[in-house]
């Protein structure tokens, strides 16, 4: 007998978070507020505790701390003897930001990047086009060859010629450098925003993307306040804003020094900033003006601007803020490079990101 059954609802599951889930879920979110500072995140864990109830009698914080331990998530094997992250605990961040900030990604192929180059390829794509000698055994599209043969040549005596053969295009695959610039200047914390949280969850978002999902791409990250230097990926979660000026010149040279030691043909830069280049560097001392824009360190930023665009370097700027004066900047830093600029909230800049970074792998710069 056919029909449906009714039962009481059942809970999947795969839904259900266990008491450490949840509060993993939170501590990863702490850490990055606090640097990865462990013993602080921790102790801001117990306050929102206390507020909202998060334990209970089953399973409290001690439980909390003692299976972070046991899971390696941290440890207190140190000189100090204070609680430290572990490795797994920064990957573990990292993926917990491109969950938050992308999303579930959907599956694609081989992982890998496509340019608009048809021809001998190595990524199929849903183009197809008629038989051409040289064409392999599993390009051929077995379906529209066989209905073409059967239109052309009917049900009766079938039969199957090269003219009825149809083919599935396929894309060259392409590598991208991407540099990412961070701006940490004392800026990314005034005004009662936090400014800076958000761009290093981006930033270990886009990590963890290109290192699971575009393996063969390369991404180095540039900080920038009074200097420039270069961290590494497992550096993100300790990252704090400092005492300092904008210097993005250092920051661009230091980007395109990068980018010149990259063979890929697909380079570019993303730069996250909420102001003005203020700094520079003139011999060994810093030239600074943080009352407006100025003439010295705006034309040397737009001379740079001008060297990205003939080494084929785009770049990207995320602008954090939206005063008229610097939009004027950027958009005149934008023309100069022949790049692109985004206006961007804190909650959009990672969908922004993203996209940018998936449409700039289809070109051939």
């Amino acid at each position: 007998m056919l029909g449906h059954r009714f039962t009481h609802y059942i809970p999947d599951p795969k839904g259900f978070k266990s008491d450490f889930v949840k509060l993993l879920d939170v501590f990863l979110q702490l850490l990055i507020i606090t640097a990865g500072n462990v013993s602080e995140a921790l102790s801001w864990l117990n306050n929102v505790d206390r507020q909202y109830n998060l334990t209970g009698d089953g399973y409290g914080m001690g439980d909390f701390i003692d299976e972070l331990k046991d899971k390696g998530y941290i440890t207190d094997e140190n000189p100090e003897g204070t609680f430290k992250l572990t490795g797994k605990s920064e990957q573990k961040i990292r993926s917990s930001a491109l969950e938050e900030i992308f999303g579930k990604l959907k599956k694609s192929g081989k992982g890998e990047h496509k340019t608009n180059f048809g021809g001998l390829g190595d990524e199929p794509s849903t183009d197809k086009r008629e038989y051409q000698f040289g064409d392999t055994l599993e390009q051929i599209s077995v379906t529209d060859s066989l209905r073409n043969a059967q239109i052309n040549h009917g049900l009766e005596g079938f039969m199957m010629t090269e003219g009825d053969l149809e083919v599935m295009e396929n894309e060259y695959k392409t590598q991208t450098s991407t540099v990412l610039m961070i701006d940490i200047s004392h800026s990314m914390i005034l005004y009662g925003e936090d400014r800076i949280t958000p761009a290093k969850k981006v930033a270990m978002a886009l990590a963890e993307l290109i290192t699971k999902k575009y393996p063969k791409d390369t991404l180095d990250i540039i900080v920038f306040g009074n200097d420039a230097w270069q961290i590494q990926i497992k550096d993100l979660p300790y990252l704090e804003v400092g005492p300092y000026h904008t210097n993005t010149i250092a920051g661009l040279e230091l980007a395109m020094d990068l980018l010149r030691r990259r063979k890929n043909a697909n380079k570019q830069i993303f730069m996250i900033t909420d102001g003005k280049p203020t700094c520079m560097k003139v011999g060994i001392k810093y030239y600074k003006n943080s009352f407006g824009l100025d003439g010295k360190i705006l034309n040397k930023t737009l001379n740079l601007a001008k060297q990205c665009k003939k080494l084929k370097i785009p770049v990207t700027t995320f602008m954090i803020a939206s005063d008229p004066y610097l939009k004027e900047f950027v958009k005149e830093f934008t023309k100069v490079n022949d790049g692109n600029a985004y206006y961007s909230n804190l909650q959009g800049l990672g969908h922004l990101i993203f996209e940018d970074y998936r449409r700039n792998r289809r070109k051939k710069f």
